[in-house]
């Protein structure tokens, strides 16, 4: 006995602050940044890195390329225009291939 107090009793009520520092250490482990709050440039990559999108379009500029995305637009295919190491290309799903070159070729 501590100066007539309970040893269980007195270090059972420690436990409960030990185990809530342990909840504040890992919740704040789990809820911080990371360390750069600074977003990360884009990486441009080749033509065969953007999974499953297909190139349907190699135009000259961005310029070109967007007034080509918004004919496709226009008929209802969604394409998406991205940089790449070679210069821009238009993406469009696998499936909407044909489509949308029969639709740029006319």
């Amino acid at each position: 006995m501590l100066g007539g107090i309970d040893n269980s009793m007195f270090f059972s009520s420690f436990a409960g602050f030990a185990v809530l520092g342990v909840l504040i250490l890992l919740l704040r482990w789990t809820f911080s940044r990371g360390s750069s709050l600074i977003e990360k440039p884009a990486k441009t990559g080749e033509d065969r890195e953007y999974g499953l999108l297909a190139v349907v379009a190699k135009p000259n500029n961005h310029i070109e390329g967007e007034m080509l995305r918004q004919k496709l637009a226009a008929h209802g295919i969604k394409a998406t225009l991205t940089q790449t190491k070679s210069g821009p290309r238009l993406f469009v799903f696998p499936e909407e291939e044909k489509a949308a070159a029969a639709i740029l070729r006319s």
